[in-house]
């Protein structure tokens, strides 16, 4: 199998001195590239320094519009997605290659409570993992991991769902499921970034990182979440219609209102399963 190895960096160059050479030592036939999303430091220097290919965009796209460019250009059969900012240790990717060779199709280094970044990215990430394992009915150990490897035509057939943000490994993840593609999870320790701060800020990024909760439902299995929501105006609209017939004997507008609300938003899930159905429809 050829592999190729994807790295976003953004003002990485401290990083990649390290992760580079370690890089090679692990993977020496491997295709490297480093795909510099508007860096104003040596990132790009640096990675061709030593000898990796660089993709370099004239400003700041994101980490997923990164991850797309790097599959696009990359030629092997096999992609090793990993951060350039010295937390991933390349000596744990065979690891992840034994599972794609074991008939996995997606391989993913899951971390402890020790890898996370600080009390509150753990905590939204233990809720984004227990909310894709009851939608997926699988044990998701790492929703957000950028840690992990792939089968190169499975992942493109899901590059268009991909945003250009921080959500890509979210966003994959429940692709696979969806569609099927055995996913297997790793577990890895992860080491202190080496650098520039975490390019994601809480109050920026925070709204985004809830609309992932929701898009998680909606990427998987819209009736999960529309079912239940509907189910619960249902049940209250029944509930106020007893109490308002008991007490004043009539029928109200505000039983009427949620049980229209119920038959709305049920239908509503039901069009949108229909909807992902068809986007997971794989065209050959």
């Amino acid at each position: 199998m050829r592999i190729s190895v994807v790295m976003p960096a953004k003002n990485e160059a401290e990083g990649l001195q390290r992760t580079l050479p370690a890089l090679r030592a692990q993977l020496p036939d491997a295709e490297v590239i480093v795909v510099d999303d508007g860096s104003t430091d040596a990132t790009a220097a640096v990675a061709a320094e030593h000898g990796a290919r660089v993709l370099s965009a004239p400003y700041s796209m994101g980490n997923g519009a990164a991850i797309k460019r790097g599959a696009r250009a990359a030629g092997g059969d096999i992609l090793v997605f990993m951060d350039a900012d010295g937390q991933h240790d390349p000596a744990h990717i065979q690891q992840l290659l034994r599972q794609i060779e074991a008939g996995f199709d997606m391989a993913v280094g899951a971390r402890g409570a020790g890898g996370q970044a600080n009390v509150g990215r753990g905590a939204a990430n233990a809720v984004y993992n227990r909310l894709a394992s009851w939608m997926t009915g699988h044990k998701v150990a790492d929703l957000t991991s950028g840690f992990r490897a792939v089968r190169a035509d499975k992942f493109r057939e899901f590059l268009h769902l991909l945003p250009n943000g921080f959500s890509y490994p979210t966003t994959s993840t429940m692709a696979f499921f969806r569609s099927a593609y055995p996913v297997a999870y790793v577990p890895i320790p992860v080491a202190k970034r080496i650098g520039t701060g975490s390019h994601i800020r809480p109050l920026r990024d925070g709204v985004r990182f809830l609309l992932i909760i929701f898009k998680i439902a909606t990427l998987y299995s819209p009736l999960k979440l529309f079912a239940p929501t509907a189910f619960c105006f249902g049940l209250l609209g029944l509930g106020y219609y007893a109490w308002t017939f008991s007490t004043q004997g009539r029928f109200t507008n505000m039983s009427a209102l949620m049980l229209s609300a119920a038959v709305i938003v049920f239908l509503i899930g039901l069009v949108s399963e229909q909807i992902t159905a068809l986007t997971y429809r794989r065209h050959d």
